[in-house]
């Protein structure tokens, strides 16, 4: 209950512009190594998948640090910052599967690629944790 409380009074001081170019970073980190891995889609879907997931992690975490370095760091802040580049991967992302060569439904898109996003505030949560 006192997390819930401390919470509520907790006023993060987001780093706009930092949190927007890691956001951008977010997104083309994993979009350009995915380029490279596509080959291994049609062989094997479910490696593909899984690598591409072990990398959101991995470039989600990684820009975490860089965004609060030198920083203490704030849990309501960490989640907020995961959610601004889960919006940011969203906004670059679906035009390009849906209209693009794909052609994706957006449930198709939402199941296959979108949810995979939540990544970035679920690690951002787990780590103010730990951080605290």
């Amino acid at each position: 209950m006192r997390l819930v409380y401390t919470l509520a009074l907790e006023a993060p001081r987001i780093l706009w512009k930092r949190a927007a170019e890691l956001g951008l970073l977010s997104w083309l980190i994993p979009f350009v190594i995915s380029f490279l891995l596509f080959p291994l889609k049609k062989p094997n879907a479910a490696l593909f998948e899984t690598l591409m997931n072990l990398i959101l992690l991995l470039t989600g975490g990684a820009l975490l640090s860089v965004y609060f370095r030198y920083r203490p760091v704030a849990l309501r802040e960490a989640v907020l910052v995961g959610a601004l580049w889960t919006g940011f991967n969203l906004l670059f992302d679906y035009p390009m599967f849906a209209f693009g060569p794909m052609q994706m439904t957006v449930g198709k898109y939402y199941s296959e690629i979108g949810l995979s996003y939540l990544a970035f505030p679920a690690l951002a949560f787990g780590a103010a944790r730990l951080a605290r």
